[in-house]
């Protein structure tokens, strides 16, 4: 018989794989979760090798835990409520700088079997993404009961941090071929001007050389004119 719940845990695994994969390359993960109660900090860490990349992670379930732990605003808690994107951001947010990693994963939702009184549904979920640079939140709805709500919820936490590390790491990229060529392009520039400085400079030279050589002429001229006022006429030339 197809279980679900087992179906769904192993397609959580095989994406905190996909995830730990990208942070082999020397970053650190954290982790603040609320109505999942640390499966997604237990779905990473069944992995092996954990300590070196993940640093810690927190469940804060309470209103009192997020602002305590997370530095969670208690104005946005109080207008927002827990499961709103406000409040994801802000437990991601709060995380990363307690944990001093490089990016962090919140989840905050209704697990179920009930919604504890609020307008949201059951199932639906908030999960926030935050590194040093940027932070998001995204949210999803979930068909399930309360175990596979928080499967899913973890699942789809996963999925939303690969796809933004993703492209976070392909806009730094991008980033820096464009400061490459930026740079490049400066010191072309700055060739080209120290190629017309020193035509520049050349061509000065030149002209001063050749002003001193006229000067040097025009002397040479007057000499040769007073050689004509020298000559003496001898009477007999006169005569003829």
């Amino acid at each position: 018989m197809w279980n679900h719940s087992e179906s769904m845990d192993e397609e959580a695994q095989a994406a905190a794989a996909r995830l730990v994969r990208r942070l082999k390359d020397g970053y650190t993960i954290t982790i603040a979760e609320s109505c999942t109660g640390g499966l997604l900090a237990s779905t990473l860490t069944d992995i092996a090798g954990a300590s070196k990349w993940f640093n810690q992670s927190w469940v804060t379930y309470s209103y009192d835990a997020k602002i305590r732990e997370l530095n969670v605003d208690p104005k946005t808690l109080e207008k927002r409520g827990a499961v709103s994107a406000e409040v994801a951001i802000q437990m991601a947010q709060g995380a990363l700088a307690r944990a001093n990693a490089d990016i962090a994963i919140s989840i905050t939702g209704i697990a179920g079997p009930n919604n504890d009184g609020t307008k949201k549904k059951v199932g639906f979920v908030y999960v926030g993404i935050a590194s040093r640079t940027w932070a998001i939140a995204e949210a999803t709805q979930i068909g399930g009961n309360r175990q596979e709500n928080k499967q899913g919820f973890v699942h789809f936490a996963l999925l939303t941090a690969i796809r933004h590390w993703d492209q976070a790491m392909e806009l730094a990229e991008q980033t820096l071929k464009d400061e490459i060529k930026q740079r490049e392009e400066q010191a072309r520039l700055k060739a080209l001007e120290e190629i017309e400085r020193n035509k520049r400079a050349a061509a000065a030279a030149q002209s001063a050389e050749w002003q001193s050589q006229s000067w040097s002429g025009d002397s040479a001229d007057d000499s040769d004119s007073n050689l004509g006022t020298d000559v003496e006429w001898s009477s007999d030339s006169a005569n003829e």
